[in-house]
């Protein structure tokens, strides 16, 4: 059939009957896809090329129109017609200006607004107003923009109808009206005050509050933009010439920013670093002049606004620590080799704030006298601001710390004694705060507004006190006339005994709840935390002010007690056999290797110190004083056991040859390097070099102790001196400052840090200030009586001095004379020619008393302590206060109580407590006065105090033994081993007789 249909050798053809041959389904598809996007193309192109037609057209009839209506606008200029020709011209500065030069020639430029076509102008006015604006920013310093300010200053003053004038304005101000006035000032700038644009530009910013009254929602607008837009503009007042300021600043209605209230609060969390500094600066310069009228609601809101501005700003931000132009001085302070610097709480600023000079000078006046004095006054009319008052004054200290004691004066010497008795009887004696132990009282946000009145009293009370006198401290609790002069009021004390009383308690128990309640979550919120807005202060502070107030209080009542009994003490509310257990095992993972890779941390940074230890070391009077003498020994014991001091542990003993005419050169030489923590055994060598007999079990060590401290502690080795009372310190000297003295107040550090480590009771007395190196703790004014009365007088005199202190001749230096050579030291850098006035005079008094009492013994106490710390933690000695460190030196200075050292004493030899002359010894000893008491137990222990426990703490035992039958021999004693060698007596006179000859004989050391 092949061959039939296609003839011989022809192939049939292939037939597919799906359609195209060899063209799959995709294919077709991707054929139809590609037609239809061709199409679309096409049609694009051709719209495109539609558009740019019209487009050229469009062009080219507007730059045959433009010219236009150009020239309309010039043929009829004051019309509506030029008006809408003005608004079909695009943004025309040309144009634009030549109408507002010809509107402002006008005699009556708006009269189209009084017309029939009322509705067109304004419609028109709408947009040709925001023209205006946008060329005035666009361009501040072209001509035209002159005119267009000022034709936009009469639409406001000069239209005459105040529903058109409040729609026209209320269409700029829902167009930038004021952010587009701040661009204009800004490309002005500050070197541009001569342009003639500034006049009518700055009253454009004023123009709406003379223009709408003071309950219009406009004027109210118009503040709160004023106060984001303008008031933030750096240097605001240098950018406007004088007669434009002058009316500028009286027509600001600062005077009723109560009305935006809300805003402003809003307004100061918003804004950056450096706009929240400029517009403090803004503030203090246009705000101070109307403090005086200021109402009650806009003072109180104008202080909170102030405070919120101020907390974004960190500690020295605007006053470097390396700044001596104005200096503080505190009782915290920390001392380096030659200045004194305050121990300010680590702050790094949020923000680097880079200020220009006069921005800084004006936020300086924020701290100034006279500024503060302005704000005093406008809120002793207003009563309801006092608490927005006390908020901004803590703010202000905080900010400029190093003024701080400056800024406490001028307020105490402004306001006299007043302020801070008002402050307290009106605004914290009635607090809720302190009135209770728990730390959740103190966090309710309930009693959060109290706390900037308590912060700002406490503050300012603990600095009074530096510079008040026992005298004027006390001399609230007597009726005395009322003193003639400011000066003098201002440094009495503002409070009467029973306020001091109450208020120390109140400050006590906030302190004590918060050692117990500040946990790690707590430690670094602020009280803004706690409902206290702008208060950038943590309870870590607070709980480290309220302790400087009670120390400073509790060290006027040890100096001279005042309080009632268990006034200081926590002991109510804790069981102290509790307290002292766990207080011990804290103490001792304290000591545990791993701790004590804790770095060393200021005084205020308790951080790594448990509650009990932290109250031990910042209110130890908290605790009963024989509490904490019991815990100090405690302490010395594991401190002894750690380092293997076992009481039969003889294989760490150190061996020293002593003689005894070169105690303390042997000594010095012999233990100046040894480890004291562990036995010191002591040989004695005659002048002949032949050891003494005897086994030094502790007593020839005591021996040795009291020889030593006899020498080392005598004032004409040049090392000591002694004051009136003869209390011993260092000596101010230079000869004391040489390495080689250094070295010897390192020794006795050490020499006296044993005796206190072994409980060797030492009878020297030092001085207050002295004993204050060893706690950490700063000396003023009071100290300084015991060591130059005459330079404490005369401090006093120039504290209440009332003519013009000038007229003294003081300057900020000190003559010291040595060898005959005077020599001028000052107080301050360049002192010698800083004149004291009577608004320096505190800050001179406190610099003069911290250079007698610190300064001029700093390295030899520094040495001395560094030696004493080898052997005593500092933490311990923390525990305890001045008095009561020298009695755990020396032992109570009280009466000695026969009946407890009868009970504690041991019999040698033939004696015993029912011998007939012991009998006759305890009835003779029972009739003397309390100095021959005192002389008995020096001669045989010799220490004239008994020790703080009691005679049961005495170390060896007291002792009595015969020392034979012969009458006419004196008793004798061998003080190393606190023994008393009593012949046997036979008669009740003979020994009264031959006793007190031996007592006061003077006799030493006997080995017999």
């Amino acid at each position: 059939m092949d061959d039939l249909f296609n003839g011989p050798g022809q192939r049939r053809r292939a037939m597919n009957l799906g359609g195209t041959a060899q063209a799959s389904q995709r294919e077709v598809f991707e054929q139809a896809r590609a037609s239809r996007q061709a199409r679309l193309e096409e049609r694009r192109r051709q719209e495109a090329a539609t558009q740019i037609q019209a487009l050229w057209r469009g062009t080219l009839g507007r730059k045959r129109l433009y010219p236009e209506l150009r020239r309309r606008v010039g043929e009829d200029i004051a019309g509506l017609d030029a008006m809408k020709c003005l608004a079909l011209l695009p943004a025309d500065d040309e144009a634009l200006g030549q109408w507002s030069h010809a509107m402002c020639a006008q005699e009556d430029p708006f009269s189209l607004s009084r017309s029939p076509q009322q509705r067109s102008w304004l419609a028109l006015m709408r947009r040709i107003e925001i023209r205006l604006l946008h060329g005035i920013a666009k361009g501040p310093m072209s001509p035209s923009s002159v005119y267009n300010a000022r034709i936009l200053n009469l639409l406001f003053t000069k239209l005459g109808d105040p529903g058109i004038t409040r729609n026209l304005f209320s269409h700029l101000l829902q167009n930038d009206y004021y952010k587009l006035l701040n661009e204009a000032l800004a490309k002005v700038g500050v070197n541009g005050k001569k342009s003639s644009i500034l006049p009518p530009l700055a009253s454009l910013i004023t123009v709406p509050f003379a223009t709408f009254p003071g309950d219009d929602e406009i004027y109210s607008a118009c503040l709160r933009q004023c106060l984001r837009y303008i008031m933030t503009l750096p240097l605001l007042p240098n950018r406007l010439p004088i007669a434009s300021l002058t009316e500028f600043s009286s027509r600001l209605p600062l005077s009723s920013i109560d009305m935006v209230e809300d805003f402003v609060l809003d307004l100061a969390a918003s804004l950056n670093p450096s706009e929240k500094a400029h517009l403090l600066a803004n503030l203090v310069t246009f705000m101070p002049p109307r403090y005086t009228a200021l109402q009650a609601s806009s003072l109180k809101t104008y202080l909170r606004f102030l405070s919120l501005l101020l907390s974004g700003v960190a500690p020295n931000a605007l006053e470097p620590l390396s700044s001596s132009q104005n200096i503080t001085i505190d009782s915290s302070w920390v001392q380096d080799d030659e200045d004194v610097l305050m121990e300010v709480k680590p702050s790094a600023p949020l923000q680097t704030i880079s200020l220009d000079n006069k921005t800084r000078t004006r936020l300086d006046t924020l701290s100034q006298p006279g500024h503060l004095q302005s704000l005093l006054t406008a809120t002793s009319k207003h009563k309801s601001s006092k608490s927005d008052l006390y908020s901004f004054l803590l703010l202000v200290w905080n900010v400029w710390p190093l003024r701080k004691d400056k800024i406490i004066s001028s307020i105490l010497a402004s306001s006299g004694d007043g302020f801070i008795r008002e402050l307290y009887r009106l605004h914290v004696r009635s607090s809720p705060l302190g009135k209770s132990d728990d730390v959740k009282s103190l966090k309710d946000p309930a009693v959060a507004h109290h706390w900037p009145s308590f912060l700002c009293l406490t503050d300012m009370y603990t600095q009074l006190l530096l510079t008040m006198g026992d005298d004027e401290f006390f001399a609230s609790s007597t009726p005395v006339p009322a003193p003639a002069s400011s000066s003098q009021r201002m440094q009495s004390n503002p409070l009467t005994i029973g306020e001091v009383i109450s208020f120390s308690r109140q400050a006590l128990n906030i302190a004590l709840a918060l050692y117990w309640g500040i946990g790690s979550n707590d430690k670094d919120k602020t009280l803004t935390s706690y409902c206290v807005p702008g208060i950038n202060v943590t309870f870590e502070d607070v709980r480290y002010q309220a302790t400087k107030l009670v120390q400073a209080v509790h060290a006027r009542d040890s100096r001279k007690p005042f309080t009632p009994p268990n006034h200081w003490l926590f002991s109510t509310q804790l069981d102290m056999r509790t307290f002292v257990s766990a207080a011990v095992i804290e103490e001792q993972e304290m000591m545990d290797p791993i701790e004590q890779q804790i770095p060393s941390r200021s005084r205020r940074d308790n951080s790594h110190l448990t509650p009990r230890l932290a109250v031990l070391n910042n209110v130890p009077f908290a605790i009963p004083f024989n509490v904490r003498v019991e815990m100090f020994r405690q302490f010395v014991r594991m401190d002894m056991a750690k380092h293997d001091r076992a009481e039969f542990s003889f294989h760490s003993r150190t061996r020293a040859v002593i003689r005894r005419d070169h105690v303390s050169e042997d000594g010095f030489n012999k233990l100046g390097a040894v480890d004291l923590k562990g036995r010191v055994q002591i040989t004695f060598v005659d002048h002949f070099g032949e050891e003494e007999a005897g086994i030094d079990g502790g007593g020839l060590f005591k021996e040795f102790f009291t020889s030593l401290c006899r020498e080392v502690f005598d004032t004409n080795r040049g090392l000591w001196s002694s004051t009136p009372n003869n209390e011993l310190y260092p000596s101010p000297h230079s000869f004391a400052k040489e390495p080689h003295s250094l070295e010897w107040y390192r020794f006795i550090g050490r020499i006296l840090g044993k005796a206190m480590y072994e409980g060797i009771l030492v009878d020297v007395a030092f001085a207050g200030f002295f004993l204050a190196k060893w706690l950490g703790k700063s000396s003023f004014m009071d100290d300084l009586a015991s060591l130059d009365n005459e330079l404490y007088k005369g401090l006093i005199f120039l504290k209440h001095y009332t003519g013009n202190c000038e007229d003294l001749s003081l300057t900020f230096s000190v003559n010291e004379e040595e060898l005959g050579v005077t020599r001028i030291v000052d107080l301050i850098p360049n002192g010698r020619d800083a004149v004291v006035t009577k608004e320096n005079r505190l800050q001179y008094i406190v610099l003069m008393c911290h250079y007698r009492l610190t300064k001029q013994i700093r390295q030899q106490s520094a040495a001395f302590f560094e030696g004493l710390s080898d052997l005593i933690d500092p933490n311990w000695l923390r525990m305890f206060n001045q008095q009561e460190l020298q009695i755990l030196i020396g032992g109570v200075n009280s009466a000695i109580d026969l009946e407890d050292l009868r009970a504690n004493t041991n019999y040698g030899g033939a004696y015993s407590d029912e011998h007939p002359t012991i009998q006759t010894f305890w009835k003779v000893v029972s009739t003397f006065t309390q100095e021959q008491r005192q002389s008995l137990l020096r001669f045989a222990t010799s220490c004239s105090r008994p020790p703080l426990l009691g005679f049961k703490e005495l170390y060896p035992k007291f002792s009595l033994a015969p020392s034979g039958d012969d009458e006419n021999r004196l008793p004798t004693a061998s003080t190393c081993v606190n023994f008393l060698k009593l012949p046997m007596y036979r008669n009740e006179r003979t020994l009264k007789q031959k006793l007190l000859q031996a007592i006061t004989s003077g006799a030493g050391f006997n080995l017999s």
